[in-house]
């Protein structure tokens, strides 16, 4: 089988160059972009900024302490769903084989377009520059026979940067380099790796199998695999991807709480955006799951199973209700999550009461009316007694997708 052709887009500062674009007044400015809440941190720092030592996932104080003059801008979710959603549009009309891996990131496989296009350097110069054209947006490409070594190859070189890993050139390439560069090997296997005397991907690639598998299960094989830069994982375009094992929304609170009024309140908000995502994929499900994190950062899940598959917003808000008011909370709560699990397909059969389909009437017209005018346009009225400001200005999922029920509309 000839090797395949694979390219992993990365764009470059996404949500801070998005912002710049949008502002000039913010160009060669150090910014960082944060959520809206109280509590938001770094989500995307300018190039400027990292040259300061601001990095993702400081908060508001420590980015400071690194840059005074840095501007923290409050992130546009909406606006990077649709950039996202126009980049990948252009890459598809390059080749079907499409796979947004973030919001930031997609793999391509040409193998196939080669036969249009003269070569995987040639569609990356095009890709590249319409989305300079219609964005002013840069990103850095890799191109290499799998995706492991093209995510590698577009970390080397930032920004607007290109590395091509032909496959002669894959062992050569991988002898000396770290292992926590590779995607998938993170602190503690890195850490687990070193006890061993494990510390390039040349050494993990001639690992012996056995002692890996001692020592990491079955992720031992993979590992060795990953050392010599081999991986058959395909590229699986949105139409083709699995559907989701569960549907979830988290929120981190504006401050530590205790009242019950105000948690039900992001019970329900919560519970709307789950049902909402799953009645738009078609999904109903069987178990509704409560995460809770006390104020230390101890955090603990508990879940309910139902009778029969559910996706109306009472039904997950009542099952998620019956769970908290059965918990003895030991401290204030920082992080409220929901989630619906056991999905299957969304029950077709018409409601046999008339309260049943007045519900699911109501529910069917809120979904598109939002839907249509944003979140929330329409909603429940016991959320109008609160301020909900700080909830809409949440981080975006890594687990967004333009498509499909990992959608999430802005």
């Amino acid at each position: 089988m000839p090797p395949r052709t694979i390219i992993h887009l990365d764009m470059n500062a996404f949500f801070a160059s998005v912002e710049q674009q949008c502002n000039p007044a913010l160009l060669d400015k150090p910014i960082a972009v944060v959520g809206r809440g109280s509590r938001t941190v770094v989500t995307t720092a300018s190039y400027e900024a990292r040259a300061f030592g601001v990095k993702t996932g400081m908060n508001k104080f420590e980015a400071q302490r690194q840059c005074p003059h840095i501007i923290f801008v409050e992130g546009n979710n909406r606006r990077y769903a649709e950039t996202c959603e126009g980049f990948t549009a252009m890459c598809r009309t390059f080749t079907p084989l499409v796979e947004v891996f973030s919001i930031d990131e997609v793999f391509m496989d040409v193998t196939g377009s080669l036969k249009i296009f003269s070569s995987a350097r040639d569609i990356i110069a095009r890709i590249k520059q319409q989305i300079k054209n219609k964005y002013g947006l840069t990103c850095s490409a890799g191109i290499a026979p799998n995706k492991l070594l093209a995510k590698l190859a577009s970390d080397r070189e930032k920004p607007d940067g290109l590395v091509d890993i032909p496959p002669d050139t894959v062992l050569p390439f991988l002898e000396n380099l770290p292992v926590q560069d590779l995607c998938g090997i993170g602190n503690k296997t890195q850490a687990k790796l070193a006890l061993l005397g494990i510390t390039t991907c040349g050494q993990l690639g001639r690992a012996d199998a056995h002692m890996l598998t001692r020592h990491f299960g079955v992720m031992g094989d993979m590992l060795r695999h990953m050392g010599r830069g081999e991986d058959d994982s395909p590229v699986v375009p949105l139409e083709e991807t699995p559907d989701p094992k569960s549907i979830g929304h988290s929120h981190t609170l504006p401050s530590d709480i205790t009242r019950r009024d105000l948690l039900d309140f992001h019970l329900l908000r919560l519970s709307e955006m789950v049902g909402r995502r799953a009645r738009d994929g078609g999904f109903a499900g069987r178990t509704v799951c409560l995460t809770i994190r006390y104020k230390d950062f101890t955090t603990f899940t508990r879940r309910v199973s139902v009778s029969h598959p559910i996706c109306e917003t009472p039904d997950i808000f009542g099952a998620a209700k019956g769970i908290l008011d059965g918990i003895k909370l030991q401290q204030a709560v920082r992080l409220v999550g929901v989630a619906l699990s056991q999905l299957g397909e969304m029950p077709l059969q018409l409601p046999l009461f008339t309260k049943q389909a007045k519900s699911r009437e109501l529910t069917r017209a809120m979904d598109e009316i939002n839907n249509r005018f944003g979140d929330f346009t329409l909603t429940w009225g016991s959320m109008l007694e609160h301020d909900d400001s700080e909830a809409h200005g949440g981080v975006i999922s890594p687990a967004w997708r333009p498509e499909g029920p990992r959608k999430i509309e802005f």
